[in-house]
């Protein structure tokens, strides 16, 4: 394992652009933007042409980095060679691949002739699309342990394509909240999309991870389905019968956070989507997730957010 001293991690989408964009002038984002400026509103979403990012030295100067946000990857020309996690991956023309939220990620080489795009956004921004969505963590390919890459078609690229197209100029040029909301459902499409194709191809060899790896996945994926019931990493390693030390120490390693995080992290996502797809009150919430007291749900939630669960779904709600 690499030692934690050499990660660059990234946590917001301006930490990305200092990181990569520092020392560029003009625009390198799209063809329609004017400047890499997000128009202010509630989570983001950027999308940058491969051709563009490979001619910045920083980017494929082989940074191991862990995004505190979500990438997807399509290649339309060329190839590139990536980690993963612990895993190497060669990725060719046809390949979509995805970087999950805290992935471990290190670039080792692109191919001069490489084109496609990559898209970031983070649970925020994916929340508000629509009522009763599937959630981020549902996505096979978003799943720790999981293959991280569909291969295309060639029709499936060309539908590929132009669904990054369409997603890249709705977000140029949206001026009104529904605009936004456009924009949030091509992404959508474009995960679905991708999901079904992903289920429909057969994986003909297996995903190899390591005893720790397949321990934290086992771990992540508990957490995803049993965290209206289940909040203590004790009752996790329960589940998984190891000791709760064991389970925090290889989880630490592995993904670079305490087993906690993700369990704090699940249950304020939670709490985020039913105040923003829902009108159900505080303390109905409160009940449905089983905390003993709406106010202990209020303190958690601000301890997390900053704000108290009225702020919140009020800020996102005033569009």
């Amino acid at each position: 394992m690499k030692s934690e001293d050499n990660i660059k991690e990234i946590q917001t989408l301006d930490d990305f652009k200092s990181l990569y964009f520092a020392d560029q002038e003009g625009n390198i984002v799209c063809e329609e933007c004017c400047t890499l400026a997000y128009q202010t509103g509630v989570g983001f979403l950027e999308i940058f042409t491969l051709e563009n990012l490979s001619q910045l030295p920083t980017f494929t100067a082989g940074k191991q980095t862990r995004k505190q946000f979500y990438t997807m990857i399509l290649i339309t020309h060329g190839q590139v060679e990536e980690v993963i996690g612990y895993t190497k991956h060669t990725f060719t023309a046809g390949d979509m691949y995805f970087i999950g939220e805290n992935q471990l990620h290190q670039i080792q080489q692109w191919s001069e002739e490489v084109k496609g795009f990559m898209c970031l956004f983070d649970s925020d921004y994916f929340l508000l699309c629509l009522k009763h969505q599937i959630k981020l963590n549902s996505f096979p390919f978003f799943q720790f342990g999981q293959k991280p890459v569909v291969n295309l078609a060639e029709r499936e690229v060309v539908m590929m394509e132009h669904l990054f197209w369409k997603l890249n100029n709705e977000k140029c040029q949206k001026q009104t909240f529904n605009d936004d909301l456009l924009v949030r459902m091509f992404l959508n499409i474009i995960l679905l999309e991708a999901e079904r194709i992903y289920n429909h191809k057969k994986v003909e060899t297996p995903f190899v991870l390591s005893r720790k790896e397949q321990l934290v996945a086992r771990f992540q994926l508990l957490v995803n389905q049993k965290i209206i019931t289940i909040k203590q990493v004790s009752e996790y390693a329960d589940l998984l019968h190891v000791h709760p030390h064991y389970l925090n120490d290889v989880v630490k390693e592995i993904t670079g956070h305490p087993a906690s995080y993700f369990i704090q992290k699940q249950l304020v996502d939670e709490i985020k989507s039913r105040l923003i797809q829902t009108s159900d009150t505080v303390a109905i919430i409160a009940a449905d997730l089983n905390f003993t007291e709406e106010s202990y749900l209020g303190r958690f939630f601000k301890k997390h957010v900053e704000l108290t669960p009225i702020q919140y779904r009020k800020k996102h709600k005033q569009h």
